[in-house]
């Protein structure tokens, strides 16, 4: 499998960039694409569609070829794979809900291929929920089913990220790329290499990713007391969702890593955080320290082991990294994705997320926040 990717800041752009691509050896079957909200998705996916390509689209927060990041741009990676070894499923959330709509996406992967592997975008009205996502596809397919994407972006204006494919398009859909794993290997890892700080502290009152309380406290005020912070309310929610880069909380869980989880917004009439995934009552959470350079080694040591122990060589790596890394990790994020790139040295796409599908080291297949999320492909 030959994989090129390309850029542009305009349809103008990625139209002359494809024509230098496709030629009588490279006829691409399958486009990725990552791209702002202001760009002209529709116009990018007829063009594709004029070369006989197919689209899996989601918009982004950011968005990079090798360590080379853009902003508001257009990314893609254009992959010669064959059409039997793969399948395009388009689903909307919106009157069936997370759960049953990710469980037709298993049992779709299920009718299409013996062994299958999932790469998915999701929209984010109304915060999706990205664990019902996974524990829809689960129960559609088996719980041994290998899950890896992102949540979709829109350039952090929190407005209406979006999921597409050619002539289809939703803010609140969920799109599925089925693989055949008896034809392409495909591995990866979701890895943030954070350190947590302080005491561990319980989630007293929450529903869903709604958390009210904290050891009995607002949460709203304890994050701001715990960081010695004093705040008007006319900037809250910018300033939690900067706190919530910087200061991600971690889940424990027994038996596996702690799972990360961002504070998005903060409601000053109850003093609650709506965090980026669920936190259910009762969790144990501490914050976690700022990134440094360690946080990048744990990274690239943990993919360079599933390059070790699964997957020698890659045909394309795919990554799909949080927002909350670039606005902590800020100059730091292109060596993180230099570094990854280097592990496989393949031709690379990615954006930044909402929110990340993927493994953990010693964990499953799970909704995080806060994490780099790469996935490498290699035909058989």
């Amino acid at each position: 499998m030959l994989a090129k990717s390309i850029k542009g800041s305009s349809t103008r752009e990625i139209k002359a960039a494809l024509t230098e691509s496709v030629d009588g050896k490279f006829k691409p079957t399958l486009a990725i694409v990552f791209l702002s909200v202001k760009q002209d998705q529709g116009a990018i996916c007829k063009l594709l569609g004029e070369h006989g390509i197919q689209v899996f689209g989601a918009t982004s927060s950011g968005e990079f070829i090798s360590s080379e990041i853009e902003e508001e741009s257009t990314v893609i990676m254009l992959l010669d794979i064959p059409t039997p070894y793969f399948k395009l499923a388009f689903f909307d959330t919106l009157d069936h809900g997370d759960f049953a709509v990710a469980r037709q996406l298993g049992e779709e992967g299920k009718k299409t291929f013996k062994n299958a592997a999932f790469l998915i975008a999701s929209g984010w009205v109304n915060f999706i929920d990205g664990e019902e996502i996974i524990r829809g596809i689960e129960t559609g397919y088996g719980r041994d089913v290998i899950i890896f994407g992102g949540m979709a972006g829109d350039d952090q204006t929190l407005t209406g990220p979006k999921v597409f494919t050619k002539g289809i398009e939703s803010t609140t859909g969920l799109l599925g790329l089925i693989i055949d794993l008896d034809k392409v290997d495909i591995s990866g890892i979701a890895t943030c290499g954070w350190k947590p700080i302080g005491i561990t502290k319980v989630i007293t009152k929450s529903e869903g990713n709604i958390v009210y309380t904290i050891d009995d406290q607002p949460a709203l005020d304890l994050v701001m007391k715990y960081l010695g912070l004093s705040l008007s309310d006319e900037p809250m929610n910018n300033t939690v969702f900067s706190l919530g880069a910087y200061y991600p909380l971690q889940l424990e869980r027994e038996n596996a890593p702690a799972v990360m989880r961002t504070a998005m917004l903060g409601n000053t009439a109850d003093r609650s955080l709506v965090c980026a995934g669920k936190i259910p009552q009762g969790s144990r959470v501490r914050f976690s320290l700022p990134p440094d350079f360690d946080v990048i080694d744990t990274v690239v040591e943990e993919c360079t082991k599933v390059k070790e122990e699964e997957l020698q060589q890659a045909d394309a790596m795919i990554i799909f990294s949080c927002i909350s890394r670039y606005l902590s990790f800020g100059v730091m994020t292109k060596e993180e994705i230099q570094r990854v790139n280097e592990v496989w040295n393949a031709p690379m796409i990615g954006f930044f997320s909402y929110g990340e599908y993927g493994k953990s080291k010693r964990g499953k297949h799970e909704f995080h926040n806060n994490t780099c999320c790469v996935v490498a492909l290699k035909e058989k």
